[in-house]
């Protein structure tokens, strides 16, 4: 038997309509640095359908992929909604990677169009000449194009373009599994690898993004994603603002601590979604320079875990709950968030130990947990595994590549994080599989130890990996930063450590660093530090000695 229900299709078209016409009033407003620029959704949708018209008469007619270098802004957001509305395939390039690789990534897409801001025009001339499937540059905002004439490609001005154009677009019918964006992941081994988004993976991730349980944004939200738009889709808050009303403040190029925090006091944010990095250094800002957070009613944090003692912090002396999201580019990214079971008294023990987890796997994200000789292992919150997932937004496979089996096992997403999985949901990360240490057969958690470290009021970052070591095979190396005005001993961080964690799990090589390295999308860079351990460029400190086990 059938069902009765209309068959209509999920696509990010009607996201867009929806958005820009029962929503039309809720706005856009992206931060110039001394000011704010306005658009309200109806404008927005307005000038994405020009930008889907003047992209029509460049030669994008089917599937196309047009490329953004752009920052968190207005123009993003119509690229957002012209692009995969019109058939062709949005394509965020992460501006942070190095040259060679973002060349990479232009010519496996094949990308037809990069739309670019001026301030990232010496970024693309870079690279440009060696794009040979690239047509047409179109420029947004002010900036020096003469760097690009070298490649003999026609450069266009956005405002150009969209004035040109009609202020209409019949926007076509599209299936709702064709493609409509895709996003590379960091490229930490190897080059990177595509990922190729559906309207309706698209569709289904923004109506949980918006659930009560997941982010539960509303119409009267104003949302800060400094997420870059070019990581994941902004962790897909553009259209999930689109869906529900909520208004967004876009930061543009200004992440700094200081004008982030200018930008949620004077423009009201409720909602703030960053890595932990961003987090850390907006709790070092506040706490020396007080602003007005009253209108915050939630921060999202996700990426890389962050320290539990950056989200107590921001709870006891702000007021802030920060929640701690999981996923991946893989994952759309949503895939499990933090929020306490129903009935846990806030403040308790309990409530705290959830907090502190990747959260609950939301619903459509099915999970389990493998062990190193590939079994199952029991969702019992001890048994440790790797967690692989499977669902509606997440990818089978990566673009232009068979489903590989050190990422793929029989229909499963392999997340490559390491931990423990309770009968209720809630996933606890241990550690990347590639970051766990192994020492003398046991495993030592170097997230567990980054946490208790970053606990300390003297310690700003900290980042463990793990070094070769001839007894041990392997043995912890901390590298920490100390907060500007502390003084403090390696030794007595070795005993801080000591007094929270088994002390055989304790390192006795310890560098104090100036700041930890970050990745493209601002996780901590281990490799980096490892290879600056191998080149012996950092200056390591021996403090007591690996203890006995039975120690």
């Amino acid at each position: 038997m059938r069902s009765t229900m209309q068959d209509v299709p999920l696509t990010v078209t009607r996201i867009m309509t929806y958005g820009t016409t029962v929503h039309g009033s809720s706005e856009v407003v992206t931060w110039t640095g001394d000011g704010v620029r306005r658009a309200t959704y109806a404008q927005v949708g307005e000038r994405a359908a020009r930008l889907a018209s003047a992209l029509r008469g460049l030669g994008v007619t089917g599937d196309q992929r047009v490329a953004t270098l752009m920052w968190n802004n207005q123009e993003h957001l119509e690229a957002y909604l012209a692009v995969p509305s019109m058939g062709a395939v949005l394509h965020t390039l992460n501006l942070r990677l190095p040259a060679d690789q973002l060349a990479y990534i232009v010519n496996h897409a094949e990308d037809s169009v990069i739309l670019v801001n001026g301030s990232l025009v010496p970024l693309l001339a870079a690279i440009l000449p060696r794009c040979p499937t690239v047509e047409h540059v179109v420029v947004a905002g002010e900036g020096d194009i003469s760097p690009l004439a070298a490649a003999g490609k026609p450069v266009h001005s956005y405002e150009e373009l969209l004035a040109a154009a009609g202020p209409r677009f019949d926007w076509p019918e599209l299936d709702e599994r064709d493609a409509a964006a895709m996003c590379y992941t960091s490229g930490t081994t190897g080059n990177p690898k595509g990922v190729v988004y559906s309207h309706r993976s698209t569709y289904l991730h923004t109506m949980q993004m918006c659930m009560g349980d997941a982010l539960g944004l509303r119409q009267d939200d104003r949302v800060l994603p400094v997420v870059p738009m070019f990581h994941a889709n902004a962790w897909g808050l553009p259209y999930a603002g689109l869906m529900v009303g909520s208004s967004l403040l876009m930061p543009d190029r200004f992440l700094q601590p200081e004008p982030l925090a200018r930008l949620i006091e004077s423009q009201r944010a409720t909602v703030v979604a960053g890595v932990p990095t961003i987090w850390n250094a907006l709790l070092n800002h506040l706490d020396q320079h007080p602003v007005d957070l009253s209108s915050l009613r939630l921060g999202v944090t996700g990426g890389a875990p962050c320290p539990s003692a950056v989200m107590k912090a921001f709870h006891e002396r702000h007021g802030l709950f920060l929640l701690q999201a999981w996923g991946m580019t893989e994952t759309s990214p949503l895939g499990s968030a933090a929020r306490p079971p129903a009935g846990v008294p806030e403040e308790s023990e309990d409530y705290w130990r959830y907090r502190v987890t990747a959260g609950r796997l939301v619903c459509g994200v099915e999970g389990r947990l493998v062990g190193p000789a590939g079994e199952v292992v029991p969702n019992d919150g001890e048994s440790v595994g790797e967690l692989e997932v499977r669902g509606p937004w997440i990818t089978g496979s990566y673009y232009r590549e068979d489903p590989s089996p050190e990422k793929f096992d029989d229909g499963w997403l392999r997340t490559g994080d390491v931990g423990t999985l309770t009968p209720d949901g809630f996933f606890t990360i241990t550690d990347r599989a590639k970051d766990v240490i192994k020492s003398g057969g046991e495993w030592i958690s170097s997230v567990e130890l980054e946490n208790h470290l970053m606990a300390h009021p003297a310690v700003l970052e900290a980042a463990v990996v793990g070094v070769p070591d001839e007894k041990w095979d392997e043995r912890p190396l901390a590298t920490v930063v100390i907060r500007e005005g502390h003084d403090v001993g390696l030794e007595e961080l070795r005993e801080f450590l000591a007094q929270r964690v088994a002390r055989w799990q304790v390192p006795e090589r310890w560098a104090v660093i100036p700041e930890v390295p970050k990745t493209s999308v601002g996780k901590f860079d281990k490799k980096v530090i490892r290879q600056q351990y191998a080149d012996g460029v950092l200056d390591v400190k021996l403090t007591g000695r690996a203890p006995d086990r039975k120690e």
